[in-house]
C-alpha cells in the first residue's frame, strides 16, 4: 500500500536506530520496533522489519565477531528455537493487543528481578544467571517474543547483564545472536506471509537510514563507560515495557 510521509519518517527513524542498536547502543532496537509499529500494520510491520535487521546483523556481526561469547550462545540456541516455534504457532490465536500486555509485564518483572539482585549482590544471587533452567527460560522468552514482534532486545539485554559481561563482549555476543536467530526466523515469517516482495523493496529503501546508523554505533560505544551503558539499556527496556502495557 501507498506511504504517506510522516509513515516514511517514522520508518526511517526506525531503520536508523535499528544500525545504531546493532553496533553501538543496546537498547535503541525497541524503539525500531515502536517506530515501525506505528507506522505500519502490527502484523505487516513485523515481516517489514526482520530483512532490515538482518542486514543490521551483519554490520554487527562484522565489527564485533572477535568479541562473542559462544558459552552461552550454544546454551541458549535450543530454548530459544522452541520459544520461535511456539512464538509461530501463537500469532493466529493471540491478538495484538493481548501480546503487548503479556510482553510487558514480562518485561517490567524481569527488570524488578535484576535490580533486586544487584541490590543483593550475594553469592548465590551471583550464580542465578550461570544455570541451566534461568538460561531455558530466558532462552524460551526471547524466542516467543522475537517471533511474535522481533522483541527479544530487553529480555537479551537483561540477560546479558545479570551475566556481567563487558560492553564489548555484551555487543559481540548480541550481534551473533540475532544474526542466528533472525535467520532462523525467516522460513517461519515467509510461512505466515509476513515477508514480501513490497515489504522487500521497502526495506530496500530504508537501507539508506539504516547504514549510517550502523556506522555510527562503533564511536557512540567507544565514548560510552560501562556504567552508562547498562544504566541507559536498562531505562530503555523500562520504556519500552510501560510502551507495550499503555
Amino acid at each position: 500500500m501507498p506511504l504517506s510521509p510522516w509513515q516514511w519518517l517514522l520508518l526511517g527513524l526506525g531503520a536508523f536506530c535499528s544500525g545504531l542498536a546493532k553496533t553501538g547502543v543496546a537498547g535503541l532496537g525497541v524503539l525500531t520496533v515502536a517506530f515501525f509499529a506505528n507506522a505500519l500494520p502490527a502484523r505487516e510491520s513485523t515481516g517489514a522489519l526482520l530483512p532490515l535487521l538482518l542486514c543490521g546483523d551483519i554490520f554487527g556481526v562484522s565489527f564485533y565477531r572477535k568479541h562473542a561469547s559462544w558459552k552461552y550462545l550454544w546454551k541458549l540456541f535450543p530454548w530459544v528455537a522452541i520459544g520461535v516455534f511456539i512464538g509461530f504457532l501463537a500469532l493466529d490465536h493471540v491478538n495484538n493487543h493481548q501480546m503487548q500486555r503479556i510482553i510487558g509485564v514480562i518485561l517490567l518483572v524481569m527488570v524488578a528481578l535484576h535490580l533486586w539482585r544487584q541490590k543483593r549482590g550475594d553469592n548465590m544471587d551471583a550464580a542465578l544467571p550461570h544455570t541451566w533452567w534461568f538460561g531455558a527460560i530466558t532462552g524460551l522468552l526471547a524466542g516467543f517474543t522475537t517471533m511474535v514482534a522481533n522483541a527479544a532486545g530487553p529480555v537479551m539485554i537483561l540477560y546479558f547483564l545479570a551475566l556481567g559481561l563487558p560492553k564489548l563482549v555484551f555487543i559481540g555476543t548480541s550481534a551473533w545472536f540475532y544474526f542466528v536467530v533472525n535467520l532462523f526466523k525467516v522460513p517461519f515469517s515467509m510461512r505466515l506471509g509476513l515477508i514480501t516482495g513490497d515489504s522487500l523493496r521497502m526495506d530496500a529503501f530504508l537501507l539508506i537510514p539504516m547504514i549510517p546508523g550502523a556506522l555510527l554505533g562503533p564511536l557512540v560505544i567507544r565514548r560510552m563507560d560501562q556504567r552508562t551503558f547498562e544504566a541507559l539499556a536498562l531505562v530503555l527496556t523500562v520504556v519500552a515495557s510501560a510502551k507495550l502495557l499503555m
